[in-house]
């Protein structure tokens, strides 16, 4: 009963939707059509432009795609070729499904004084109802623009692929691409939720911190993308914390752990991650570290890193199926060493 009543409220829940890093206000002239406001003859036709983005990056067909991007897209399309062909093997044998599709007419809005693109937001009313989606987008250059989610169902690790799109001479082409998994070992981002909440009630505050944060990476559709649930999960992994991380975790914030033997170790972020496909997620951590003469002792390194966290957060070695290091040394590419929780002393 929860997982349905929260699929049912983050359906209704409103989008906040940002391309950039700022937003200043303005007056806004801007039109956003939601789908269930669209004539079904218009929808069907942006929901078979999305579709056949998502048909190409289930392919692995980066020529296609790079052919139907916008002109900005198109000549630097290596990253996005990159991602294209590791993401396409995941998707073999989906089922594609339209299952949102956002109209963002900004064909009036004008440019600044000096010419620049001016920031344009779209308010989207869902279903006549009083949940809102609001797409805040700075610097954009007038025009007609599609935000189109499709799904990717029936395998065991379903797929959301996110699309923002442009007119162009009468066509649609894809702006940007944000691909994510729906699932991680199994499980999705209501499930994750759930399972923080529980967490958090058994003291848990470690597990909860991270279940949380893997929910928010399942249930958001992209990095520029907010909704009143998202945020509510935000408050409560806040909240959940454990002390040590109040603060945050990052290179300026590491958490430091003191081994038995009194050597510091200083990580700069900590995560869940299903890179693996085990029958349950993986603790990922990034350790700032220092050269060492070869990948034995590298090693050597990560499993005693690996222990000392775990001796001083017990609790984590409950849920998860290992643990993985990312040791990052400057100058050099990180040095990853993976081992599940029997085998870390």
């Amino acid at each position: 009963m929860i997982q349905t009543a929260l699929k049912v409220a983050l359906t209704a829940a409103f989008f906040v939707v940002v391309l950039g890093p700022e937003f200043s206000s303005q007056a806004f002239s801007e039109t956003c059509t939601s789908q269930s406001q669209m004539a079904p003859a218009d929808r069907d036709a942006l929901a078979f432009a999305a579709k056949t983005l998502a048909t190409d990056m289930q392919a692995g067909n980066a020529a296609d795609l790079r052919s139907l991007s916008v002109a900005e897209v198109a000549k630097d399309f290596a990253a996005i070729s990159d991602v294209v062909g590791n993401t396409a093997a995941k998707l073999k044998g989906g089922t594609l499904a339209v299952d949102q599709v956002y109209l963002l007419d900004a064909s009036t809005l004008k440019r600044n004084a000096d010419g620049s693109a001016a920031d344009a937001q779209f308010f989207c009313t869902l279903n006549k109802s009083i949940a809102e989606a609001d797409f805040l987008i700075p610097a954009l250059p007038p025009g007609k623009y599609v935000f189109a989610i499709v799904e990717v169902r029936g395998i065991p690790a379903p797929w959301r692929l996110s699309f923002l799109l442009r007119q162009d001479q009468g066509r649609w082409l894809m702006a940007g691409l944000y691909p994510r998994p729906l699932t991680a070992a199994g499980h999705d981002g209501l499930w994750y939720w759930t399972q923080a909440r529980q967490m958090t009630a058994s003291k848990e505050p470690w597990n909860a911190w991270l279940y949380d944060q893997e929910a928010q990476n399942l249930l958001q559709p992209a990095g520029f993308v907010q909704s009143t649930h998202l945020e509510k999960l935000q408050t409560e992994q806040t909240a959940a914390a454990p002390p040590a991380l109040s603060q945050g975790i990052g290179v300026d914030t590491p958490l430091v752990v003191k081994a038995k033997d009194g050597t510091e170790y200083r990580f700069t972020s900590l995560a869940a991650d299903d890179s693996l496909g085990a029958s349950s997620v993986d603790v990922a951590v990034h350790l700032k570290a220092d050269p060492l003469p070869d990948q034995a002792a590298a090693r050597k390194r990560n499993i005693a890193a690996m222990s000392a966290l775990l001796a001083a957060y017990p609790e984590l070695r409950k849920p998860f199926h290992g643990v993985w290091v990312f040791a990052d040394v400057p100058g050099q590419n990180p040095y990853a060493t993976e081992q599940a929780m029997s085998d870390i002393p």
